[in-house]
Order: structure tokens, then C-alpha cells, then sequence
């Protein structure tokens, strides 16, 4: 019998976090997905893995043998992975860089640039990411290192560096009342409908809803997207408004759209993240310090 690491990986973070509406946070799926995966696994091993109530799922005792050796056998696949995906990249001699929309804006060409003259001989594949995504493919191996928007969950597994900061703005349309002012605070847009990342995005999501400026009053959803385009249609079309970088004035200036300068918000953070077996790997190293510098 094979069973797939994805429903292993499942398994892992519902017992960890005993939940799963926060297992499926972590993972960056539905709850209604992650639910159908558990029954899948179950039905593969022949018995239930958890005892669910009103409070959590709880670990039935063969799931508790399989969640005491899970971590260990993932880890070391996890390992082989990586080894086998450095090896076949070091003889490709392609570096794998995820991003999510404008991470490092007029940045990324010096970026790559300096890298190209650091290492001529590699070529630097850049992978867009969507929000739903917002680790940028290091969560799931697709890429080697990642220019990412801070704060985004699992953050803390990976080796983060800020590299810049840039102030928070507001996206509407040109037709709501608000768009003729020059300069719009937060509070006066508590009450707006908002476009959202998806719910399993955590933090990121948070973010973007500004949610530590809300002083605990929920945000308002009005569409929820995983990508640009998606993202400017909502806003264009009134299904609510949304926070965005500065940036996002140049790199998605759309008819229908006004970029406002906010008060009453901090700034949007970029930084360049890998994961911890990056420490040894000199190629990645040489990347970030062309971030650093660029």
C-alpha cells in the first residue's frame, strides 16, 4: 500500500495543532479539503486516526503511533527531495526564484542582474506565485529561494531577510466616493467591503485587512482572489476596496482603479527568504547577498 506524503503531511498538522480549521491555515488549503484528505488517509490504513468533538480532534491511539514516527519519515523525505532537486539544479546550473506580484519591484532586475555577473554561468528561473501561496513555492519545494511580502505564515521555518519597506496604499474604484480625496485614513474605511486573499492565508491575509489597526472590529469581505488580475476586476467592478504597496500604483494601473495614499496604517515589508538547508548552499547564499546589496 503507498500513501501519499501530501495526506501524511495532512495528518501531521491536524495532530500538531489539534484543529482543523488551523491545520488548514497552515497548509494553505479549505478545511472541506483538508477534512476529505484525513477520511482518504483513514480509509487507506483501514482505521480512524482521531476522535473528533466540539472541542479539537484527538488522536485515536493508532494515531498517535503514526503521529509519533510522520514527522521523522517526512523529514528525511523532505531531505532526500531537496539533495536530489540541488543536485539536478547544480547540473542544470538553474537557480529557481519564486515571487509573489511586484515582491521586489525595480528591485529584482538589479537583483538578477548582480547574480548574473556573481555567477554567469547560472540562470535565474523566476516563478510567479499566487496569493494563495504567499511562501512563493518554498513551502512545497517549487523553488530554491523566494522574494516575499512580509508577514506570511510558516515564516518562522524559514531563514527570513527584510530588505526594504514601502508605505500601504488604497485600491478603489474611481467611481466610490472616496477616490477624489488626496489622502484617505484607515478609519474611514472600517466599514468598506474589502477583496481578500484566501482565509487559509493567515497572516498575509491579515495583513492586507489590517487587521492590528482595526482595534478588534472584524473586516467587511467582499470578493476574495488569488491573483492580480482577479484582484483588479473585483476592485474595478465596486465588490470592495483593498490595501496594497505603493507600488501597486505602477505595476497595476488599471482604468477604473485609483491608488490613495493612507494614513493610519504601517508599511508593507519585502524580504528575501530560503529554507534552513539553504544555510550550506552557496548559490542560494550568493543570491541573497545580491538582494542585500541591490
Amino acid at each position: 500500500m503507498d500513501v501519499d506524503t501530501r495526506l501524511l503531511r495532512s495528518f501531521v498538522a491536524v495532530a500538531e495543532e489539534g484543529s482543523l480549521t488551523h491545520a488548514a491555515r497552515r497548509l494553505y488549503v479549505s478545511q472541506p479539503a483538508l477534512t476529505k484528505q484525513i477520511r482518504q488517509l483513514e480509509t487507506l490504513l483501514g482505521t480512524a486516526l482521531f476522535t473528533r468533538s466540539r472541542s479539537g480532534m484527538a488522536l485515536t491511539e493508532a494515531g498517535r503511533v503514526l503521529a509519533a514516527q510522520a514527522p521523522a519519515l517526512l523529514a528525511d523525505w523532505d531531505r532526500t527531495l531537496a539533495d536530489t532537486r540541488r543536485a539536478a539544479r547544480a547540473q542544470a546550473k538553474i537557480l529557481r526564484v519564486g515571487f509573489l506580484a511586484s515582491a521586489a519591484n525595480e528591485a529584482t532586475p538589479r537583483i538578477v542582474a548582480a547574480f548574473s555577473r556573481l555567477r554567469p554561468d547560472w540562470r535565474v528561473e523566476m516563478r510567479q506565485s499566487s496569493w494563495a501561496d504567499p511562501t512563493a513555492g518554498l513551502d512545497s519545494g517549487d523553488t530554491d529561494v523566494a522574494l516575499v511580502r512580509l508577514p506570511f505564515p510558516g515564516q518562522e521555518a524559514l531563514r527570513v531577510t527584510e530588505l526594504f519597506a514601502e508605505p500601504r496604499v488604497v485600491a478603489l474604484a474611481e467611481s466610490h466616493p472616496l477616490a477624489a480625496r488626496e489622502v484617505i485614513d484607515f478609519s474611514e474605511l472600517l466599514d468598506e467591503p474589502f477583496v481578500a486573499a484566501p482565509a487559509q492565508t493567515g497572516a498575509w491575509r491579515d495583513h492586507w485587512l489590517a487587521t492590528d489597526e482595526r482595534a478588534g472590529r472584524p473586516p467587511r469581505i467582499g470578493a476574495v482572489t488569488e491573483h492580480p488580475d482577479d484582484w483588479l476586476t473585483a476592485i474595478a467592478n465596486g465588490h470592495g476596496i483593498a490595501l496594497a504597496p505603493e507600488s501597486a500604483a505602477r505595476y497595476y494601473a488599471r482604468p477604473g482603479i485609483a491608488y490613495r495614499p493612507l494614513t493610519g496604517v504601517g508599511p508593507t515589508r519585502v524580504a528575501v527568504a530560503r529554507p534552513p538547508h539553504a544555510d550550506t548552499d552557496a548559490v542560494v547564499q550568493d543570491f541573497v547577498g545580491c538582494c542585500v546589496t541591490s
